[in-house]
């Protein structure tokens, strides 16, 4: 990885994330049910079948959705890098797969490459593009992964898809990874230009074979393209600290334990000294029209300003609504923490 590709990390300091997908189209509620926390988790929430989860995508079609707009309203907030959510949990991809029809391109009356504008507009507005990819969990396909973790909470009633699926010890991760993962991971490493980063997520079935395959598949098409701890098994290029989480400060001491490996907060040694926080603006990622908890902008400038000072990027996060618009609320708050820079 070229000192070029690190010095623009560690001096970025503020980027913004979209999560954006089909559950933007619920609000935050399945017909008498609310989603909790977290909305991009309403379909194991509320155990929403298949059958019905794919009705989303024939409604999906976001006529106000404007690259351009969203890349440049990044850039006057002062953010230097954006990564969207090209797959999340559900399974649905935004943008043209040709691995799985269950895509923007193919299952919508949109019909556009959400993801390739994004990446053009990056491109021609100065904006450094990454991508998150949930290379674990997918609910849409029966051997998703987290079938083996039951044990440990999440957002939802279960972290796989088991009211569709209920056979768990019939689940093999191996085979989804084989037919989805990884070729929906190296298309998108082939087809949408230079991607400065791949953010991963929740590596809770992953075997060292599945993360070490990943990271050389990243660093085959792309070297200087760096990979988040969340893929998992110690195979990474900068750490990603828990959702949220502002540290008093951090550890010079820290030894990359085989316990810490797949934890989704806290530390771990950074080999290049890069650390990273995703956060929200109020509780949610996904868009949830009645979570108004917000966060002030002041707050949100002091997070920033206590992150940064400790070496740490602020990955803030919005979440569009099922037209593509950010919310006015949001909106309004990010710009108003851009006036105290």
């Amino acid at each position: 990885m070229s000192t070029d590709t690190r010095k623009w990390f560690k001096e970025a300091g503020y980027g913004m994330m979209i999560h954006w997908g089909l559950y933007s189209l619920l609000t935050g509620e399945w017909k008498d049910q609310k989603c909790g926390n977290y909305a991009e988790w309403i379909q194991t929430r509320c155990r929403i079948p298949i059958s019905e989860y794919d009705k989303l995508a024939t409604a999906f079609n976001p006529v106000y959705f404007n690259a351009d707009e969203i890349v440049k309203f990044a850039k006057d907030c002062g953010m230097k890098y954006l990564v969207f959510t090209s797959k999340h949990h559900e399974g649905f991809a935004m943008y043209h797969s040709k691995v799985d029809k269950f895509n923007v391109v193919d299952a919508t009356p949109f019909k556009r490459d959400v993801l390739g504008e994004l990446a053009e507009a990056c491109y021609k507005n100065g904006l450094k593009f990454g991508l998150y990819y949930s290379q674990d969990l997918d609910w849409h396909d029966k051997n998703g992964g987290g079938y083996l973790s039951g044990h440990i909470p999440c957002e939802g009633t279960v972290w796989c898809n088991d009211w569709d699926f209920p056979d768990n010890d019939k689940k093999d991760y191996d085979v989804c990874f084989r037919n989805k993962i990884y070729p929906q991971i190296e298309e998108l490493l082939r087809n949408y230009g230079e991607l400065s980063l791949i953010w991963f997520d929740v590596p809770i079935t992953l075997e060292e074979k599945h993360s070490r395959a990943i990271f050389d598949l990243v660093k085959k098409y792309q070297p200087d393209c760096l990979i988040n701890s969340r893929l998992g098994n110690g195979a990474y290029d900068y750490v990603s600290l828990g959702d949220n989480e502002v540290p008093e400060s951090i550890p010079d001491d820290e030894e990359l334990k085989e316990s810490m490996m797949n934890a989704f907060d806290g530390f771990k040694p950074s080999p290049y000294g890069l650390y990273e926080t995703a956060a929200t603006v109020n509780n949610s990622w996904g868009y949830c029209a009645w979570d108004q908890n917000w966060k002030s902008a002041r707050e949100i400038a002091d997070i920033k300003q206590k992150l940064n000072h400790l070496g740490i990027n602020y990955l803030l996060n919005v979440g569009p609504d099922g037209l593509g618009r950010i919310p006015a609320e949001c909106r309004r708050i990010l710009r108003n923490v851009a006036k105290y820079d």
